[in-house]
């Protein structure tokens, strides 16, 4: 007992330690990375104007400097919190208002920078501790130390510390993830206390997990599934008997479902859309293999910088943490009551699966599915936490050395993710955006250039981002079609970014002049137009 004692006391100065650096990787540095694709659709749905309204007034051939596009990238003085809302429910319904109309109070406050927008992501990344905590309290009886060893697995989680550093809603999701499911299990443990009748205060027992899982709802479309896994649970854990505990939750899940109901209806037919496609806002994303993208998305949870699997080195690292994770799951079902380990593997399994059947049937998976896998890496978390923490007192001195030097290894990678994550300018999870630094930066070179582009495909959020990396001097024509701009002498290099050939051929017999390719990556291209001295 007393040398349980000292290692919960060094455990403790460890977790301490480990949130104090996981609070400066995420506060620190937040303007460094692009700004991508998906952030600007943020901004542009925090300003409450709509991509309509933006075509219009953007993609209309003039030309704009890059200050022009800020009008449209958070708040402002035309457009409102309604306004905010309702577009999203006339363009983007299958993403839910919450998350926005934090941000747009939020910002209100801190204006308008990426530092800003940031940070609040940041913040609300911090309730993810306490509430990991409270969940691994629910779940687990014994050992004492487990809440605190997956505090520090979470504290230097390089997938967690993504997202806590995004302008996005996955990172809010995350968190009514962990509490809605925490409030769940109390609900039931308090439930279990009052065999055969009903507890004396019903209503407050439940009241809590109806309340977190409203705001999973209007966080995210896909807590849809959540509420389907914790649905799996009760009625798996009550064998399917309409017990009072099962009345309990459905009456709970019924009145969330309730609750959630007006943006239900706002959004039913392109959240039919969205769970055919699984693609979000971004569009024209190539598919890549499955078994590769589950091997990687793994590995993330504790380890990430940023790799292709094209070395036996990288491959032996995924290895280990995939035996590692198989193993904390093997170990969970075999030493761990049914309601718990059946809980985390539901939680892993279920909300998944609409993305993973419609894969393997395929064998491809869209690229921008990673952030709607969250409960799956929460589940697998906890798994590998309840087997260092399990294992640290078990067997011999000698096991017990390895397993600690694993849980060092852990957290030594975990760190080193990170600090190479917090230097970083880009990352895999910028998708379409990941290489428009290098793009911005050719662009830039030039003394007085122009760059030019339509709304077509990916190209309408790219040049948003774009507009956050490029110069000053840099100045931009939008047009809405494939039309013949015209072009002024004053600019010494004209740029236009993912043009078809079609257009390109116009466009080159139009100014006699050839248009050459300056830059390419799997999404889009970038190509230059040099006027001649006779070009009209």
């Amino acid at each position: 007992m007393q040398q349980n004692t000292i290692i919960h006391s060094w455990v403790r100065f460890l977790i301490i330690v480990l949130l104090v650096m996981a609070v400066l990787f995420r506060f620190f540095n937040l303007d460094s990375k692009i700004y991508s694709h998906d952030e600007t659709y943020t901004s542009l749905r925090i300003s409450g104007y709509t991509v309509a309204e933006v075509k219009q007034q953007l993609f209309n051939g003039h030309v704009i400097t890059p200050e022009s596009f800020a009008k449209f990238q958070g708040v402002n003085q035309q457009k409102g919190l309604s306004d905010t809302i309702m577009s999203l429910a006339k363009e983007d319904p299958q993403h839910p208002p919450l998350y926005y109309a934090i941000a747009r109070f939020w910002l209100g406050i801190f204006g308008n920078s990426v530092t800003a927008i940031r940070s609040l992501s940041a913040c609300i990344s911090l309730l993810v501790f306490p509430g990991i905590y409270w969940l691994c309290r629910e779940l687990f009886v014994v050992p004492l130390s487990l809440p605190w060893l997956a505090i520090a697995i979470t504290a230097v989680s390089p997938i967690y510390l993504i997202y806590a550093t995004e302008a996005q809603e996955y990172i809010l999701w995350l968190v009514t993830i962990i509490i809605s499911s925490a409030a769940l299990l109390r609900a039931l443990r308090l439930e279990s206390k009052f065999p055969g009748k009903l507890p004396p205060d019903q209503f407050t027992i439940w009241s809590l997990y109806t309340v977190t899982l409203v705001l999973s709802l209007y966080t995210s479309l896909w807590s849809g599934f959540l509420a389907i896994a914790h649905s799996t649970y009760v009625i798996t854990i009550a064998r399917f008997q309409l017990n009072k505990t099962v009345r309990a939750y459905l009456l709970a899940s019924i009145v969330a479902f309730f609750a959630f109901i007006p943006w239900m209806i706002i959004g039913l037919a392109k959240f039919l859309q969205f769970l055919l496609s699984n693609q979000g806002r971004q569009t024209e994303l190539l598919p890549i293999p499955l078994l590769p993208f589950l091997l990687k998305q793994i590995t993330r949870i504790f380890f990430d910088l940023d790799l292709v699997l094209d070395n036996n080195l990288n491959y032996l690292i995924c290895a280990f943490l995939v035996i590692l994770v198989g193993c904390a799951i093997y170990l969970l079902c075999r030493t761990t009551n049914y309601k718990v380990w059946l809980f985390i593997v539901i939680l892993i399994v279920v909300p998944s699966l609409p993305l993973i059947l419609p894969a393997l049937m395929s064998g491809e998976i869209k690229l921008g599915s990673e952030p709607y896998f969250l409960p799956s890496y929460l589940g697998m978390q906890i798994a590998v936490t309840y087997l260092l923490a399990t294992q640290l007192y078990n067997g011999s001195l000698t096991r017990r050395r390895i397993w600690q030097t694993i849980i060092a290894l852990l957290i030594i990678g975990g760190l080193v993710s990170s600090r190479v994550y917090y230097q970083a300018e880009t990352w895999w999870h910028k998708g379409v955006s990941y290489n428009n630094l290098q793009a911005a930066q050719i662009i830039s070179r030039s003394a007085r250039p122009l760059l030019i582009s339509n709304v077509e495909g990916i190209n309408y959020g790219n040049v948003f981002s774009l507009s956050y990396l490029v110069e000053p001097r840099v100045r931009f024509k939008l047009v809405n079609n494939q039309i013949i701009p015209n072009i002024s002498d004053t600019y010494t290099q004209v740029f236009f970014l993912n043009i078809s050939h079609t257009w390109r051929q116009q466009l080159s017999t139009q100014y006699q002049s050839p248009i050459n390719l300056v830059y390419r990556n799997e999404y889009y291209s970038l190509w230059e137009l040099r006027k001649s001295p006779s070009s009209p």
